[in-house]
């Protein structure tokens, strides 16, 4: 700084306790700077990529609020990102990209078809644990698991929809713009499970799930019910009301590639 009457300039240091003064702190070029490593950061399973000195004070898994991927909410689990920006819990997305490099989309009766129940039990338990078997997983597990996701979901995907505005939805933007009415991460997760859905469809010609196939497996496990007899009521409504959204779907698909 520069010294009233004599104009010389001097460097300014910094005391410390104990009386003691350090040197200015030295600042270099960003020209300087080394890229040692490459590291990511996965919502589901952590850092990846760590140097391995750090590795042992970073946790390799990202923290969850919750011990279980079943039956909670949203809010409380690790999410990612799908390619139309919704915000969807990882071990859907797991799970769905595991189905589709196994053919799943293909497979007879995909959705439909039930899992063996001890595979099931078994593979549920370790996704609990945040791990997907590497192999040896049927597909139909796979789809059983996804659906048991949505059929568990607290407060239930629909039913903040009033029933009666379900029922009266005649096209897929009737159902559109009844679905801009949810919260922000049950339309995310819809969106997400409607674009899944008609990834199905589309393989009709193998898979022999046309869309108003795949929407009536997925129907009873997207809204609750009190009794059985309004939750079969309330299921045809939803039933349609997913066929009307698959549809949608395909359509803008096929309106894009024209």
């Amino acid at each position: 700084m520069d010294v009233a009457g004599g104009g010389e300039e001097v460097e300014e240091v910094e005391a410390v306790d104990g009386g003691e003064q350090q040197p200015p702190m030295e600042i270099g070029w960003p020209t300087d700077v080394r890229h040692v490593a490459h590291v990511t950061f996965d919502r589901f399973h952590g850092f990846q990529g760590l140097p391995v000195e750090l590795q042992p004070e970073v946790a390799g898994n990202a923290p969850s609020a919750s011990k279980t991927v079943f039956g909670v909410s949203t809010e409380s689990m690790q999410c990612s990102y799908d390619a139309r920006g919704n915000s969807v819990p990882s071990i859907l997305l797991l799970m769905q990209r595991r189905l589709y490099e196994q053919g799943g989309l293909k497979a007879e009766g995909i959705f439909r078809i039930a899992a063996d129940d001890a595979q099931e039990q078994a593979v549920r338990e370790q996704l609990n644990s945040g791990v997907l078997p590497e192999g040896g997983v049927d597909v139909h597990c796979l789809a059983g698991l996804i659906k048991a996701w949505f059929r568990e979901l607290p407060g239930g995907m629909l039913d903040s929809l009033p029933a009666a505005e379900v029922t009266r939805c005649q096209s897929g933007d009737d159902c559109a713009r009844l679905c801009a009415r949810l919260p922000a991460a049950k339309a995310a997760l819809l969106d997400w499970a409607v674009q899944l859905m008609a990834d199905v469809a589309r393989e009709e010609r193998s898979n022999k799930m046309g869309s108003r196939n795949v929407a009536m497996v997925f129907a009873p496990n997207m809204t609750h019910a009190m009794d059985p007899f309004t939750a079969l009521k309330h299921a045809v409504h939803v039933m349609n009301f997913l066929t009307m959204l698959i549809d949608r779907a395909l359509n803008d698909v096929r309106t894009c590639n024209n």
